[in-house]
Protein backbone atom coordinates (compact mmCIF):
# COMPACT_ATOMS: atom_id res chain seq x y z
CA UNK A 1 0.00 0.00 0.00
CA UNK A 2 0.93 3.46 -0.74
CA UNK A 3 1.68 6.30 2.34
CA UNK A 4 -1.76 7.58 0.95
CA UNK A 5 -3.28 4.53 1.07
CA UNK A 6 -5.32 4.73 -2.33
CA UNK A 7 -3.02 2.60 -3.92
CA UNK A 8 -2.51 -1.05 -2.93
CA UNK A 9 -1.15 -4.65 -4.91
CA UNK A 10 -3.25 -8.08 -3.46
CA UNK A 11 -2.63 -11.56 -4.50
CA UNK A 12 -5.78 -12.88 -5.72
CA UNK A 13 -6.68 -16.27 -6.25
CA UNK A 14 -9.96 -18.50 -8.06
CA UNK A 15 -11.01 -21.81 -8.81
CA UNK A 16 -9.89 -21.41 -12.75
CA UNK A 17 -6.48 -19.35 -11.45
CA UNK A 18 -3.63 -20.18 -8.60
CA UNK A 19 -2.59 -16.69 -8.03
CA UNK A 20 -2.34 -13.41 -9.47
CA UNK A 21 -0.96 -9.90 -8.29
CA UNK A 22 -3.53 -6.83 -8.86
CA UNK A 23 -3.60 -3.30 -8.25
CA UNK A 24 -6.61 -2.03 -6.45
CA UNK A 25 -6.03 2.21 -7.17
CA UNK A 26 -8.86 4.31 -5.54
CA UNK A 27 -9.99 7.41 -7.68
CA UNK A 28 -9.26 10.98 -6.47
CA UNK A 29 -12.07 12.46 -4.74
CA UNK A 30 -14.58 9.09 -4.89
CA UNK A 31 -14.99 6.34 -3.09
CA UNK A 32 -14.85 4.48 -6.59
CA UNK A 33 -11.72 1.61 -7.37
CA UNK A 34 -10.18 -0.03 -9.93
CA UNK A 35 -8.51 -3.12 -10.60
CA UNK A 36 -5.79 -4.02 -13.00
CA UNK A 37 -3.88 -7.51 -13.27
CA UNK A 38 -0.09 -7.07 -12.77
CA UNK A 39 0.85 -10.63 -13.21
CA UNK A 40 0.61 -13.93 -15.46
CA UNK A 41 2.76 -16.42 -14.68
CA UNK A 42 0.51 -19.24 -14.83
CA UNK A 43 -1.43 -18.53 -18.31
CA UNK A 44 0.69 -20.80 -20.59
CA UNK A 45 0.79 -23.88 -18.12
CA UNK A 46 -2.99 -22.73 -18.25
CA UNK A 47 -3.32 -22.59 -21.45
CA UNK A 48 -2.44 -26.54 -21.60
CA UNK A 49 -3.62 -27.51 -18.71
CA UNK A 50 -7.35 -25.79 -18.59
CA UNK A 51 -8.55 -25.83 -14.80
CA UNK A 52 -11.83 -27.54 -14.10
CA UNK A 53 -15.13 -26.33 -13.84
CA UNK A 54 -16.69 -25.83 -10.01
CA UNK A 55 -20.36 -26.25 -9.29
CA UNK A 56 -21.65 -24.61 -6.02
CA UNK A 57 -24.59 -25.72 -4.17
CA UNK A 58 -26.44 -25.66 -0.81
CA UNK A 59 -27.67 -28.58 1.30
CA UNK A 60 -30.16 -27.90 3.69
CA UNK A 61 -29.30 -29.51 7.47
CA UNK A 62 -31.88 -29.02 9.88
CA UNK A 63 -31.22 -25.06 10.77
CA UNK A 64 -27.95 -25.35 8.81
CA UNK A 65 -26.85 -24.52 5.18
CA UNK A 66 -24.33 -26.68 4.55
CA UNK A 67 -22.14 -25.16 1.67
CA UNK A 68 -20.42 -27.52 -1.38
CA UNK A 69 -18.26 -27.68 -4.16
CA UNK A 70 -18.45 -30.33 -6.68
CA UNK A 71 -15.07 -30.29 -9.67
CA UNK A 72 -15.98 -31.83 -12.38
CA UNK A 73 -13.55 -33.75 -14.55
CA UNK A 74 -12.34 -32.27 -17.73
CA UNK A 75 -14.84 -33.58 -21.06
CA UNK A 76 -17.17 -34.01 -18.50
CA UNK A 77 -20.10 -36.10 -19.63
CA UNK A 78 -23.71 -36.79 -17.93
CA UNK A 79 -23.87 -39.68 -19.75
CA UNK A 80 -21.38 -41.70 -18.08
CA UNK A 81 -20.89 -42.44 -14.48
CA UNK A 82 -17.96 -41.39 -12.92
CA UNK A 83 -16.06 -41.58 -9.62
CA UNK A 84 -16.49 -39.48 -6.64
CA UNK A 85 -13.62 -38.36 -3.72
CA UNK A 86 -14.88 -36.94 -0.93
CA UNK A 87 -12.35 -33.88 0.37
CA UNK A 88 -12.56 -32.88 4.01
CA UNK A 89 -10.96 -29.91 5.36
CA UNK A 90 -8.30 -29.13 8.11
CA UNK A 91 -9.20 -27.09 11.37
CA UNK A 92 -12.27 -28.31 12.03
CA UNK A 93 -12.66 -24.38 11.85
CA UNK A 94 -11.28 -24.20 8.06
CA UNK A 95 -12.72 -23.99 4.78
CA UNK A 96 -13.09 -24.66 1.36
CA UNK A 97 -13.00 -21.16 -0.23
CA UNK A 98 -13.80 -20.13 -4.43
CA UNK A 99 -10.08 -20.14 -4.57
CA UNK A 100 -7.75 -22.88 -6.62
CA UNK A 101 -6.90 -25.79 -4.22
CA UNK A 102 -4.23 -28.31 -6.13
CA UNK A 103 -6.05 -31.23 -4.97
CA UNK A 104 -8.90 -30.85 -5.98
CA UNK A 105 -7.61 -30.00 -9.06
CA UNK A 106 -5.12 -32.93 -9.55
CA UNK A 107 -7.96 -35.66 -8.79
CA UNK A 108 -11.06 -33.50 -11.26
CA UNK A 109 -8.01 -33.19 -13.59
CA UNK A 110 -7.15 -37.21 -13.58
CA UNK A 111 -11.09 -37.87 -13.97
CA UNK A 112 -12.27 -38.40 -10.01
CA UNK A 113 -15.52 -36.07 -9.36
CA UNK A 114 -14.27 -34.21 -6.54
CA UNK A 115 -16.63 -33.22 -3.69
CA UNK A 116 -15.86 -30.31 -1.21
CA UNK A 117 -17.86 -30.02 1.50
CA UNK A 118 -18.24 -26.88 4.68
CA UNK A 119 -19.93 -29.11 7.45
CA UNK A 120 -20.76 -27.57 10.33
CA UNK A 121 -17.82 -26.01 12.46
CA UNK A 122 -16.52 -24.54 8.97
CA UNK A 123 -15.40 -21.24 9.37
CA UNK A 124 -16.74 -17.89 7.91
CA UNK A 125 -20.44 -19.31 8.07
CA UNK A 126 -21.00 -17.42 11.69
CA UNK A 127 -19.86 -18.22 15.66
CA UNK A 128 -22.64 -20.22 16.08
CA UNK A 129 -22.02 -22.79 13.19
CA UNK A 130 -17.98 -22.70 14.09
CA UNK A 131 -18.88 -23.59 17.45
CA UNK A 132 -21.07 -26.07 16.44
CA UNK A 133 -18.74 -28.70 16.78
CA UNK A 134 -17.23 -28.21 19.98
CA UNK A 135 -16.96 -31.43 21.67
CA UNK A 136 -18.74 -33.34 19.18
CA UNK A 137 -16.08 -34.25 16.43
CA UNK A 138 -17.58 -37.18 14.90
CA UNK A 139 -20.95 -36.38 15.28
CA UNK A 140 -23.04 -33.63 13.47
CA UNK A 141 -20.34 -32.74 11.39
CA UNK A 142 -19.97 -36.54 10.52
CA UNK A 143 -23.69 -36.23 9.14
CA UNK A 144 -23.25 -33.69 7.48
CA UNK A 145 -20.55 -34.89 4.95
CA UNK A 146 -22.17 -38.43 4.59
CA UNK A 147 -25.53 -36.21 3.75
CA UNK A 148 -23.58 -34.15 0.90
CA UNK A 149 -22.34 -37.66 0.02
CA UNK A 150 -25.54 -38.65 -0.26
CA UNK A 151 -27.24 -36.22 -2.35
CA UNK A 152 -24.12 -35.91 -4.85
CA UNK A 153 -24.79 -39.37 -5.05
CA UNK A 154 -28.30 -39.23 -6.46
CA UNK A 155 -27.30 -38.17 -9.78
CA UNK A 156 -27.19 -40.56 -12.46
CA UNK A 157 -23.44 -39.81 -13.23
CA UNK A 158 -22.37 -40.78 -9.56
CA UNK A 159 -20.99 -44.18 -9.48
CA UNK A 160 -22.00 -45.50 -6.08
CA UNK A 161 -19.68 -48.26 -6.08
CA UNK A 162 -16.40 -45.87 -6.46
CA UNK A 163 -16.27 -43.50 -3.37
CA UNK A 164 -13.18 -42.08 -1.98
CA UNK A 165 -12.25 -40.33 0.61
CA UNK A 166 -9.76 -37.26 1.49
CA UNK A 167 -8.48 -35.16 4.48
CA UNK A 168 -5.71 -33.61 5.68
CA UNK A 169 -5.18 -32.97 9.76
CA UNK A 170 -8.61 -32.73 10.92
CA UNK A 171 -9.61 -34.02 7.70
CA UNK A 172 -7.82 -36.58 8.30
CA UNK A 173 -9.44 -37.41 11.70
CA UNK A 174 -12.70 -37.41 9.98
CA UNK A 175 -11.31 -39.70 6.94
CA UNK A 176 -10.33 -41.90 9.35
CA UNK A 177 -13.45 -41.82 11.61
CA UNK A 178 -15.64 -41.75 8.53
CA UNK A 179 -13.81 -45.59 7.66
CA UNK A 180 -14.94 -47.02 11.01
CA UNK A 181 -18.34 -46.26 10.38
CA UNK A 182 -19.26 -47.20 7.32
CA UNK A 183 -18.41 -49.44 4.13
CA UNK A 184 -19.28 -47.30 1.58
CA UNK A 185 -15.47 -45.94 0.60
CA UNK A 186 -13.35 -47.96 -1.21
CA UNK A 187 -10.21 -46.18 -0.76
CA UNK A 188 -9.34 -43.53 1.78
CA UNK A 189 -6.15 -41.41 2.24
CA UNK A 190 -5.79 -39.59 5.40
CA UNK A 191 -3.26 -37.14 5.84
CA UNK A 192 -1.60 -36.29 9.26
CA UNK A 193 -4.68 -37.68 11.06
CA UNK A 194 -5.30 -37.89 14.67
CA UNK A 195 -6.45 -40.86 15.66
CA UNK A 196 -6.20 -41.56 19.28
CA UNK A 197 -7.41 -38.52 21.16
CA UNK A 198 -6.03 -39.41 24.57
CA UNK A 199 -2.42 -39.57 23.48
CA UNK A 200 -2.49 -36.79 21.02
CA UNK A 201 -3.57 -34.47 24.32
CA UNK A 202 -0.08 -35.70 25.68
CA UNK A 203 1.77 -34.70 22.95
CA UNK A 204 0.49 -32.00 20.26
CA UNK A 205 2.09 -28.57 20.50
CA UNK A 206 -1.85 -27.09 20.72
CA UNK A 207 -3.34 -29.64 23.37
CA UNK A 208 -4.64 -27.56 25.46
CA UNK A 209 -5.03 -24.30 24.12
CA UNK A 210 -6.84 -26.65 21.37
CA UNK A 211 -8.03 -29.79 22.50
CA UNK A 212 -9.88 -29.14 26.04
CA UNK A 213 -11.93 -26.50 23.98
CA UNK A 214 -12.56 -29.07 20.62
CA UNK A 215 -13.10 -32.04 22.93
CA UNK A 216 -14.98 -30.06 25.84
CA UNK A 217 -12.62 -31.79 27.85
CA UNK A 218 -14.35 -32.15 31.48
CA UNK A 219 -13.29 -34.36 34.38
CA UNK A 220 -16.02 -36.80 36.21
CA UNK A 221 -16.93 -34.29 38.46
CA UNK A 222 -17.62 -32.52 35.73
CA UNK A 223 -14.72 -29.62 36.36
CA UNK A 224 -13.34 -28.04 33.09
CA UNK A 225 -9.54 -28.79 32.62
CA UNK A 226 -9.09 -25.45 32.82
CA UNK A 227 -6.87 -24.49 35.74
CA UNK A 228 -3.51 -26.68 36.91
CA UNK A 229 -4.15 -30.28 36.31
CA UNK A 230 -2.32 -31.99 39.34
CA UNK A 231 -4.77 -33.53 41.38
CA UNK A 232 -7.96 -33.02 39.38
CA UNK A 233 -6.79 -35.22 36.59
CA UNK A 234 -5.01 -37.59 39.12
CA UNK A 235 -9.02 -38.75 40.18
CA UNK A 236 -10.46 -38.30 37.03
CA UNK A 237 -7.68 -39.60 34.30
CA UNK A 238 -9.86 -43.07 33.91
CA UNK A 239 -13.18 -40.99 32.69
CA UNK A 240 -11.42 -38.20 30.74
CA UNK A 241 -9.68 -41.23 28.68
CA UNK A 242 -12.29 -43.23 28.47
CA UNK A 243 -14.03 -39.76 26.84
CA UNK A 244 -11.61 -38.78 24.59
CA UNK A 245 -11.46 -42.64 23.31
CA UNK A 246 -15.14 -42.80 22.36
CA UNK A 247 -14.31 -40.25 19.83
CA UNK A 248 -11.31 -41.41 18.40
CA UNK A 249 -10.83 -43.08 15.16
CA UNK A 250 -8.29 -46.00 16.27
CA UNK A 251 -11.07 -47.57 18.45
CA UNK A 252 -13.10 -47.93 15.62
CA UNK A 253 -10.30 -49.90 13.50
CA UNK A 254 -11.53 -53.34 13.75
CA UNK A 255 -15.03 -52.19 11.61
CA UNK A 256 -12.77 -50.81 8.78
CA UNK A 257 -13.12 -52.69 6.04
CA UNK A 258 -11.50 -49.53 3.34
CA UNK A 259 -8.07 -49.80 2.29
CA UNK A 260 -6.40 -46.97 4.01
CA UNK A 261 -3.02 -44.35 2.68
CA UNK A 262 -1.54 -42.98 5.57
CA UNK A 263 0.86 -39.62 4.60
CA UNK A 264 2.97 -37.80 7.68
CA UNK A 265 5.38 -35.53 8.13
CA UNK A 266 8.08 -36.74 10.54
CA UNK A 267 8.64 -33.25 11.98
CA UNK A 268 4.95 -32.80 12.79
CA UNK A 269 4.14 -30.96 16.07
CA UNK A 270 0.69 -30.43 15.53
CA UNK A 271 -0.41 -33.98 14.89
CA UNK A 272 2.38 -36.15 16.16
CA UNK A 273 3.70 -38.63 13.34
CA UNK A 274 2.75 -41.50 16.64
CA UNK A 275 -0.96 -41.21 15.41
CA UNK A 276 -0.33 -42.55 12.03
CA UNK A 277 2.29 -44.94 13.56
CA UNK A 278 -0.32 -46.62 15.92
CA UNK A 279 -3.07 -46.22 13.76
CA UNK A 280 -1.05 -47.92 11.29
CA UNK A 281 0.29 -50.62 13.44
CA UNK A 282 -3.33 -51.63 14.90
CA UNK A 283 -4.65 -51.74 11.12
CA UNK A 284 -1.70 -54.01 10.25
CA UNK A 285 -2.58 -56.94 13.14
CA UNK A 286 -5.89 -56.53 12.52
CA UNK A 287 -5.32 -57.52 8.78
CA UNK A 288 -6.58 -54.41 6.98
CA UNK A 289 -5.17 -53.13 3.57
CA UNK A 290 -2.71 -50.28 4.96
CA UNK A 291 0.12 -48.39 3.82
CA UNK A 292 1.80 -45.62 5.37
CA UNK A 293 4.56 -43.23 4.09
CA UNK A 294 6.96 -41.10 6.11
CA UNK A 295 7.73 -37.47 4.47
CA UNK A 296 10.92 -36.52 6.29
CA UNK A 297 11.90 -33.10 7.91
CA UNK A 298 8.40 -32.15 6.97
CA UNK A 299 6.20 -30.17 9.29
CA UNK A 300 2.07 -30.16 10.31
CA UNK A 301 1.93 -27.61 7.29
CA UNK A 302 4.33 -28.83 4.60
CA UNK A 303 1.47 -29.03 1.90
CA UNK A 304 1.58 -25.47 1.61
CA UNK A 305 5.02 -24.70 2.31
CA UNK A 306 7.19 -27.84 2.07
CA UNK A 307 9.64 -28.79 -0.09
CA UNK A 308 7.62 -28.97 -4.06
CA UNK A 309 9.55 -32.07 -4.84
CA UNK A 310 7.36 -33.43 -1.38
CA UNK A 311 4.23 -31.96 -1.78
CA UNK A 312 4.06 -33.25 -5.08
CA UNK A 313 5.22 -37.04 -3.88
CA UNK A 314 1.74 -36.13 -1.61
CA UNK A 315 -0.03 -35.82 -4.58
CA UNK A 316 1.42 -38.56 -6.16
CA UNK A 317 0.94 -40.83 -3.67
CA UNK A 318 -2.95 -40.06 -3.10
CA UNK A 319 -3.63 -40.02 -6.69
CA UNK A 320 -1.68 -43.52 -7.33
CA UNK A 321 -4.12 -45.16 -4.16
CA UNK A 322 -7.55 -43.63 -5.75
CA UNK A 323 -6.33 -45.19 -9.11
CA UNK A 324 -5.56 -48.14 -7.83
CA UNK A 325 -9.25 -48.64 -6.07
CA UNK A 326 -11.41 -47.07 -7.52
Amino acid sequence: MDSAAKRLVVTGSDPTNPSDAYLIERSAGTDQSSRRRLTDHNDGWLAQHPPVLMEKFVLQREDWDIECRLYYPPGFDPAKRYPLVLEIHGGPNGAFYDSFVPWHQVLAGTGFLTLAVNPRGSSTYGEEFVNAVLGDWGGDDYSDLMAAVDAVCQRDYVDNDRLGVHGYSYGGYMTTWMIGHTDRFRAAVAGAPCIDLWTMYGTSDIATSFGETQWAIRLAGGMPISRPLAGELAQGVDTLAFRLLQRSPIKFAPQVETPVLLLHGESDARCPIGQSEQYFQVMKRLGKEVEMVRFPGCGHGFLRTGHVALRQEYLERMLDWFRRWL
